[in-house]
């Protein structure tokens, strides 16, 4: 087994990723060689059990959310398990257990299938549609590492951020931003990323504040127990040393934003000029770890949960500022409501500027 607490306590998000991921396809290996695990169905439900057990971050903060009862869950299953099942019938009892968590950051994988869970998505409408989306790209829009850019015609940027897994520099954001100027507002449409590297998610936000901001705070497991965490540690947003913009920004939002897009949007919601539209988050906030079981196979779960400055949970995603939907039957005609209602904001919140500057100027 592999055993997350050899792990010094403040391990830094990109240690724990990258371990991770190299442990993973060590691991994923395990699924067809030899002799040397236990293939008897009870020690493999058993190991999965207590490794989520003891392992797995957020127990007690589902079972305050939702209802979720470990050991109740333990007793439903395992009365599923005997020795006469398949590896496939196993494979199927342990992903349905699993999915009592409603943890898309939660998989086991062997060699024939990968369990998965997307409630998180799926039980909810998409407010989204990528052909209505390159309708308002166009075909001469420009791109910047991940980055997909163009100015509308009422003067408004708008940018699409498809995957935080498309790198993205300093210098792609700042080129984009530097041909945006001119624009009187800004949107960054999010929806439909389900994550990827939380740098990019930082460096993106960094361009939208002009001092370092509390942005949320996480903690590490220390302890089998349920509430074994060190001290929550304070994560602080850093400005860019780059070009910043200055202007009114809104982040479009669906179901569909996960992971490491949950966290820019919760960065992205401290800073001053910055609204956030659409659709709740998905959510996923826990920084995902590997280990293996008894068998050979190996499970990806949840290990440090990630808060919001308020200390709050955002596991099950963040509210938006000014929750809108998409509206299907204009979106047959060709019309994002999402976004036009956006371009609507933002035109209040130019004109509620160009006040504020008037009332400045005068004597």
């Amino acid at each position: 087994m592999y055993d997350l607490f050899d792990f010094p306590r403040r391990l830094s998000r990109l240690f724990i990723l990258a371990a991770s991921f190299a442990l993973l396809a060590l691991t994923n290996q395990s699924c067809v060689r030899g002799e040397d695990y236990d293939r008897d169905p009870d020690a493999v439900f058993q190991s999965l059990w207590r490794t989520i057990d003891e392992h797995y971050c957020f127990l007690d903060y589902k079972q305050q959310a939702i209802g979720l009862d470990w050991n109740e869950v333990y007793r439903r299953y395992h009365a599923q398990i005997n020795e006469k099942m398949s590896t496939l019938q196993l494979f199927e009892v342990l992903s349905n257990m699993l999915s009592e968590l409603r943890d898309g950051h939660v998989n086991l994988y062997c060699s024939a299938d990968v369990a998965r869970n997307w409630s998180w998505k799926n039980d909810y409408p998409e407010n989204f549609d990528t052909e209505l989306r390159n309708r308002y790209l166009g075909t001469d829009f420009r791109i910047a590492g991940g980055l997909k850019y163009r100015i509308l015609e009422d003067n408004i940027g708008y940018m699409v951020y498809e995957s935080f897994s498309s790198g993205i520099g300093e210098g792609n954001i700042g080129d984009a931003l530097h041909f945006m100027r001119a624009c009187n507002g800004l949107i960054i449409d999010v929806r439909n990323n389900s994550g990827g590297d939380l740098d990019n998610a930082e460096r993106l936000a960094s361009h939208f504040t002009n001092e370092e901001r509390l942005i949320g705070y996480i903690t590490h497991k220390t302890g089998s127990g349920h509430n074994d965490f060190s001290q929550p540690e304070p994560e602080y947003l850093q400005p860019s040393n780059g070009l910043r913009w200055q202007k009114p920004c809104i982040v479009l939002t669906n179901r569909s934003c996960y992971s490491a897009t949950n966290a820019f949007v919760r960065n992205m919601k401290e800073c001053p000029l910055v609204t956030i539209m659409g659709d709740q988050t998905g959510g996923g906030s826990g920084l995902p770890f590997v280990s293996e079981l008894s068998n050979g196979w190996t499970i990806r779960f949840s290990a440090c949960p990630m808060f919001d400055s308020k200390m709050q949970h955002i596991e099950f995603g963040i509210q938006p500022d000014i929750p809108c939907s998409l509206d299907t039957e204009k979106a047959h005609q060709g019309i994002d409501t999402i976004i036009e209602e956006a371009r609507t904001e933002l035109k209040k919140e130019i004109k509620k500027g160009a006040t504020r500057n008037t009332q400045n100027c005068q004597p």
